[in-house]
């Protein structure tokens, strides 16, 4: 059974779920792994996370899904700011979480991500080198690419419209006013931060009961600062890059760059699909499969003779 935790970032109260594994596979001698997930760009961890978390539980991992402070369950002022630093500093403190929980072998913790979480992922670890492995979901690793990749699909005009948001709303913070926010997903031809064709799909799949499709709009102003790539050679640890060949939001060469840098422990998998198909049907079903293989083999007991496959093509 799963049951509601917090645990504290920075002063602020962070709301998690536990998920304890429902079975004895990948136990040790210091007790079971746990995969410690978030979820992307203003997602919250009751937004189409459940699938892949109840995956790993049946596989053996406990799993401690959390909130970024200002999302969700979580506390934190203001509300729905994507923060690279704060959500980066809340990944910390939920891997100190997870290692103090009943039963985990503290050396055998996973991080998780998906997005721009993904790109998260890559950073907390090559900062934390006591971490055991990492996922990368069709991550956001490069924010330079991302900018030179929406100037590419939609031109400049769309990224000139989403920087004068973001001074719009930077300067009423500078000012104590509320936020101006912007809508996190919207359909071609929308202001949105990201565009999609199955907006419906998408948000029927995504809009659990504590998500808000809407962000502080200052966001669009740091998307170029955000830039995972730079940690990736200092990775000590194995991690699954999972890259979606016709991602429209997450460009797939920055992906493939980082996982170069990473060096001999990334493996590379890519798939022809975008970037919200891993959430729901037959690449969500994909997806968890290379991921539970992956962690099978670096977790097992007998990972240390398993050789590490690079590349992975569908």
């Amino acid at each position: 059974m799963s049951r509601q935790v917090t645990f504290p970032s920075h002063g602020v109260t962070c709301g998690a779920t536990h998920l304890p594994a429902r079975s004895d596979a990948l136990t040790g001698p210091a007790g079971r792994p746990c995969v410690v997930m978030a979820h992307g760009f203003g997602g919250t961890r009751d937004s189409g996370l459940a699938g892949y978390a109840e995956g790993f539980a049946d596989a053996g991992t406990d799993v401690f899904v959390f909130d970024y402070r200002g999302f969700g369950d979580s506390g934190g002022t203001p509300r729905q700011d994507v923060s690279v630093r704060r959500q980066r500093q809340d990944y910390h403190a939920a891997l100190a979480a997870a290692r103090h929980l009943p039963g985990v072998d503290p050396d055998r913790i996973v991080l998780w991500g998906t997005s721009y979480a993904g790109g998260h992922v890559v950073a907390v670890a090559a900062q934390d080198g006591r971490v055991a492995a990492a996922v990368a979901l069709t991550p956001a690793t490069d924010g330079l690419a991302t900018l030179a990749h929406v100037v590419r699909l939609a031109g400049v005009g769309r990224l000139l419209e989403l920087a004068g948001h973001g001074l719009r709303d930077a300067a009423r913070a500078l000012t104590g006013r509320r936020p101006h926010h912007l809508p996190v997903v919207g359909p071609p031809g929308a202001t949105a931060m990201m565009i999609t064709p199955d907006i419906e799909r998408i948000s029927a799949v995504m809009a659990g009961p504590t998500w808000r499709n809407e962000v502080c709009a200052r966001a669009a102003l740091k998307v170029g600062a955000n830039r995972p790539v730079v940690h990736a050679g200092r990775l000590a640890c194995p991690v699954l890059f999972q890259v979606g060949l016709h991602d429209r939001v997450a460009p797939p060469g920055a992906a493939r760059r980082t996982a170069r840098r990473a060096g001999p422990r990334a493996r590379l998998a890519e798939y022809p699909l975008d970037h919200f198909d891993v959430y729901d049907g037959p690449w969500q079903e994909r997806a968890l499969a290379d991921q539970l293989g992956f962690l099978t083999r670096v977790l097992g007991p007998s990972s240390a003779q398993l050789p590490l496959p690079q590349k992975e093509m569908e």
